[in-house]
């Protein structure tokens, strides 16, 4: 009598098979979904967090021993015959399209978007079953950061800090894995997104117009965490971390006397309590991150972790002291103020010290921590009025904007503590561009004299700048503008200059030149409406000249950028038309916030206005990039010209709709 097998044995081998299946998919395509892992991952992370995390996804995708009730089926192998059949299957099995390879991918996507949506207090920034789990991989000793892009992969690296997990899965899934729109959206559904098509939609804009560029760059060597580099972490804080770790053992020892000397402390009500969630040595000056004086002058990395602490109250532990416990849990009589998209949360380890001294009146402590913030606090040295603490966001500061930092304003000027590496610093007014700069006085330790702020209101007459020149150590004769728009950081100043006639597309360049100076000249007061808003750095790209109608003048069409520290940007489109002073202001005549025109992923811009001629006739007026090869209006006008310009006779409030035709295809309509 035969005897049949059970229907449970038979399952259990198709699940282990299925394991297997899925295991071989994983180990073979193990790079890829790495780095999958890797751009769906919020970047608040950090890079060395993010590549850690995105191995660790990746490596616990398959499930538990003992985690089958809990987990969705593993799809096994499809059954073959023939000699070529074996239980682990070949390459081709294991593809992309493959099942067993697509079960692991949703595993990696949906553990990767439960970062985003994890509280912040949960440990290891790990899904919640997770948690329970070693989470492996772990690096002692050394931070592992990607190979280190262009200006391009930086610039998409911050289009996709400023979206949530959702919008970079789908462009992930759609450039990495060359998944359709509808393929996206279902896998999304299925890895519980809210809203795949609003994931989509959105990821769609991302890499415009050059979407081929952009998947070039995510295959690029800044979004592969399996090729990483390696530095050493912070050598004095690890041997910090290692005395403290032996004090607290030693501590355990009398935990019940501990707990009631912290209950008397806390009675006592003293300033030294430390605040809640608040890890001591965090607030404890001792141990205060402090840079070498010289250090600027021998490492890759020029920004504000190569300042050295500078002032002549660095070594005064009260006020620095104060200024911690401060900035941990501020009291009512601190005002506290912060610039857009930065957090005010206290540190989460001792900060590296950049300034402490007494100016204007205060004694004013700086502060930058490994979240990417300079935090100043001040607090007057009269005793009358409250301290003040402020905070700005600072990521991936370089040369020209990390180069200064408010230290003290009034309501007449601000005074700045440069960077170690300016050599040489001068002011000079935008709307005086033919007026050569002026020393500017700098004391032993980098704090400016005070320099004038621009007008926020009334009649704009001047724009102060400070013109600085870094170091021939950092790199040779490499001048730039900084200006004052309220925030702690100055916003740098740059310049696209005109499209040259066959000429590649031109870059972005520091606004010293003659050009420049007089397209600023032209444009310095439109900076007033971007004040206080975390302006990181303004360009001026003059990316058409139009020949006038009626004889022959000429005028230009610029494109005003300003790009914010947490990513997105504010463009105003301004027209030059010929002016008898060098400084009367251009015409505005387009306004677009949340945008990515005019920037490396917003590279064709069309622009039309109203303008009367000397003859008292009106036209409406055109101008596009310099891809535009034909513009065309429709609604009260109906024209047509070929070319990047176009004007055409039309009534003063003429309603006119314009698209324009590109070199390589598609249209663009008009901005507004």
């Amino acid at each position: 009598m035969p005897i049949h097998q059970p229907q449970q044995r038979t399952d259990a081998q198709s699940d282990r098979t299925g394991v297997r299946q899925a295991e071989a998919a994983l180990v073979e395509h193990y790079p890829r979904l790495v780095r999958l892992a890797y751009v769906v991952l919020p970047p608040g992370l950090g890079r060395h967090r993010r590549v850690l995390t995105a191995h660790a996804v990746v490596q616990r995708a398959l499930p538990a021993a003992g985690s089958k009730a809990s987990s969705p089926r593993v799809p096994a192998q499809s059954r073959r015959t023939g000699p070529s059949a074996s239980t682990e299957g070949t390459s081709a099995d294991r593809g992309p399209a493959h099942p067993a390879y697509g079960w692991v991918r949703l595993r990696v996507l949906r553990a990767a978007l439960a970062h985003e949506r994890r509280p912040r207090w949960w440990p290891g920034r790990l899904p919640a079953p997770a948690a329970l789990r070693p989470a492996l991989p772990v690096v002692w000793g050394l931070r592992l950061f990607p190979r280190a892009g262009g200006v391009d992969e930086l610039a998409l690296d911050r289009a996709l800090s400023a979206v949530d997990g959702p919008v970079r899965a789908a462009f992930a899934l759609h450039l990495l894995e060359g998944l359709d729109e509808s393929g996206v959206r279902e896998l999304l559904a299925e890895a519980a997104v809210a809203d795949p098509a609003g994931a989509v939609r959105r990821a769609a804009r991302l890499g415009r117009p050059d979407r081929a560029g952009a998947q070039a760059m995510l295959r690029s060597g800044e979004f592969d965490p399996c090729t990483v580099q390696t530095r050493p972490s912070d050598l004095l804080r690890r041997r910090h971390r290692v005395r403290a770790a032996a004090v607290a053992a030693a501590l355990c020892v009398v935990a019940g006397g501990l707990t009631v000397a912290v209950e008397q402390r806390a009675r006592g009500g003293g300033e030294e309590r430390s605040p809640a969630g608040v890890f001591a040595p965090v607030l404890d000056p001792a141990e205060l991150m402090r840079t070498a004086a010289e250090r600027w002058a021998d490492t890759s990395r020029v920004d504000f972790t190569a300042w050295p602490a500078r002032g002549g109250r660095t070594d005064d532990d009260a006020l620095l002291g104060r200024a911690l416990r401060a900035w941990a849990e501020p009291p009512e009589s601190v005002r506290v103020s912060t610039t857009p998209g930065t957090a005010a949360a206290p540190p989460a380890e001792p900060p590296r010290l950049l300034f402490a001294d007494e100016v204007d009146g205060a004694a004013v402590v700086l502060f930058h921590d490994s979240a990417d913030r300079v935090v100043r606090y001040a607090e007057p040295l009269s005793g009358a009025g409250g301290a003040a603490l402020d905070f700005a966001r600072t990521d991936d500061a370089d040369v020209t904007t990390g180069a200064a930092v408010v230290v003290s304003r009034t309501a007449d000027g601000a005074r700045f503590l440069l960077a170690p590496w300016i050599a040489e610093s001068t002011t000079r007014d935008l709307l005086a561009p033919e007026t050569p700069g002026r020393p500017l006085e700098v004391g032993p330790d980098g704090v400016t004299a005070e320099v004038p702020r621009p007008a926020a209101g009334g009649a704009c007459g001047t724009w102060p700048v400070l013109q600085l020149r870094s170091s021939e150590q950092i790199v040779e004769k490499h001048a730039f503008l900084v200006t004052d728009l309220g925030d702690l950081a100055p916003v740098h100043l740059t310049y696209t200059p005109k499209p040259g006639r066959g000429a590649p597309a031109r870059q972005p360049r520091e606004a010293t030149s003659t050009e420049a100076l007089l397209a600023w000249a032209r444009t310095a007061c439109s900076l007033r409406t971007l004040a206080g808003s975390g302006v990181r750095s303004v360009n001026n790209w003059a990316f058409a000249e139009q020949k006038l109608p009626e004889g022959g003048a000429s005028a230009d069409w610029l494109c005003t950028r300003a790009d914010t520290w947490r990513g997105p940007g504010r463009v105003l489109v301004q027209f030059l038309s010929p002016a008898a002073s060098p400084t009367e202001p251009a015409s505005v005549v387009a306004d677009r916030d949340d945008t990515a025109l005019c920037s490396r992923f917003g590279q064709h811009v069309l622009a039309g206005t109203h303008w009367k001629a000397p003859s008292g006739r009106w036209y409406v007026l055109a101008a596009g990039s310099r891809a535009v090869t034909r513009i065309q209006a429709s609604g009260a006008v109906r024209d047509a010209a070929g070319g990047p310009t176009f004007a055409v006779r039309a009534p003063r409030d003429a309603d006119v709709e314009l698209t324009a035709s590109l070199r390589e295809g598609g249209t663009l309509t008009a901005v507004h």
